[in-house]
């Protein structure tokens, strides 16, 4: 297996990183955090509304994630994360210094993602959010790009092949 530690799974809301990530850490046998469980009660009330988070309403969950991941790191751990992380900055905030994370961003168009997020039963996110999402979404350059039509167990495979 590879250095990396952590193995964060990212893209817009509705792309399947909870789908992902569980299932890979399953393969993994990896302790998974999902990045929804980070955000204060606040932020999960404006997305339930329908409003989109802005930075100020990020920060505090991003230096949530944050800790987790030096958390693992300090324990000598491994772990599966998954997270928007939207913007570059957000992705520099929770891999920034540390060459022991996989970066991966689940990638789709507009239409594939929002009939998934309108499909989700019981979740507090508002699927009109899907468009905000999207606007904004700064795509990683340093990431493994896997397309969201493919399976959710194919793109676990992809997974676990690039860190082998």
């Amino acid at each position: 297996m590879s250095r990396t530690r952590i193995v964060l799974v990212t893209g817009v809301a509705g792309s399947g990183k909870t789908t992902v990530g569980t299932r890979l850490a399953q393969r993994l046998g990896w302790p998974y955090f999902e990045g929804d469980d980070f955000h204060p009660p606040a932020n999960r009330e404006r997305m339930a509304r329908g409003l989109p988070l802005t930075e100020a309403d990020r920060a505090p969950w991003l230096e949530a994630l944050r800790a987790r991941m030096d958390e693992v790191r300090a324990a000598g751990g491994r772990a599966v994360l998954s997270c928007s992380a939207l913007r570059e900055t957000h992705r520099e905030q929770l891999v920034g210094g540390c060459d022991d994370v996989l970066l991966v961003h689940l990638a789709g168009d507009y239409e594939t993602i929002h009939a998934r997020a309108v499909q989700r039963q019981g979740h507090f996110f508002d699927p009109a959010l899907v468009a905000s999402q999207f606007e904004t979404l700064e795509p990683p350059r340093d990431a493994l790009a896997l397309d969201v039509r493919e399976t959710p167990d194919a793109i676990v495979e992809r997974i676990a092949r690039a860190l082998s």
